[in-house]
């Protein structure tokens, strides 16, 4: 049994992986948002100890992380205090499970971005466009034969409402507000505004990747925003909130090659 975990910018999510089944664990979330508030779920002081409170004994452990090299660490020592097995963290390289990465630096490519093309890719056939949103909005095309062509980063809503708040100054406090192609208050101009550019940027990734390939690429949402983003999309598309766990499944399983 492997213990298998995603360690995000503000959420780690963790899954049971014994060779032919994903057990999928908690999620719990660090992250605290851009004023200083602890985000909505976080707690005040991370303690991972208690995630792995019940779990069964496990003969290896692999970690996908984007996230801070301190609280890598408070990971670590969470994993070395609970478990008597070695904690391997997984890395972009420049070709592995069939996917060959287009960074000229493989590593600089996050591996979340990785290993949500390598799960892709293993698991369909044909091209695929993977846009994954959550603290950034990512997104990568990959081919039939694991060809990565390259991806785009940009923030994802969310971020963008947080900036313009910070950078403008008669903005103000903002309400919820629903998402639409005319807004008539300025939140739902921005909430609008900043959703719409997303999709905007998805679509088109999705468009200049079909005509890269010469084909339509499966187009694969993933992330906490996922949800909010999908009824948003004109273009065929479908939800997989664990596709890095399951990309690092077969990365681990590969051990990493």
């Amino acid at each position: 049994m492997k213990l298998l975990i995603d360690l995000g910018n503000s959420r780690l999510k963790w899954a049971l992986w014994n060779g032919t089944q994903l057990q999928r664990g908690s999620t719990l979330t660090h992250a605290r948002s851009g004023d200083g508030e602890l985000a909505e779920g976080a707690s005040a002081a991370v303690d991972f100890s208690l995630l792995w409170k019940e779990l069964p004994p496990v003969n290896a452990i692999w970690i996908a992380s984007v996230a801070a090299s301190t609280l890598e660490q408070t990971l670590t020592r969470s994993l070395n205090e609970s478990f008597a097995v070695p904690v391997r963290y997984a890395r972009s390289p420049a070709a592995a499970c069939g996917v060959h990465n287009a960074y000229s630096a493989p590593a600089r490519l996050g591996i979340d971005r990785f290993l949500g093309m390598v799960a892709a890719h293993r698991e369909n056939a044909g091209a695929a466009v993977i846009a994954s949103c959550g603290t950034a909005l990512a997104l990568d095309a990959v081919g039939a034969d694991g060809r990565h062509l390259g991806g785009l980063i940009a923030p994802a809503p969310p971020l963008m409402r947080q900036a313009l708040l910070e950078r403008t100054a008669r903005l103000g406090e903002l309400t919820a507000a629903p998402i639409t192609e005319f807004a008539d208050t300025t939140a739902g101009a921005v909430e609008s505004g900043t959703w719409l550019a997303a999709v905007a940027l998805v679509e088109r990734f999705a468009r200049h990747a079909h005509a890269a390939f010469g084909m339509t690429p499966a187009l694969i949402l993933s992330g906490g925003g996922a949800k909010r983003l999908a009824p948003l999309l004109e273009l065929e598309h479908r939800y997989e909130p664990d596709l890095v766990l399951r990309g690092l499944s077969h990365f681990a399983d590969a051990d990493g090659k």
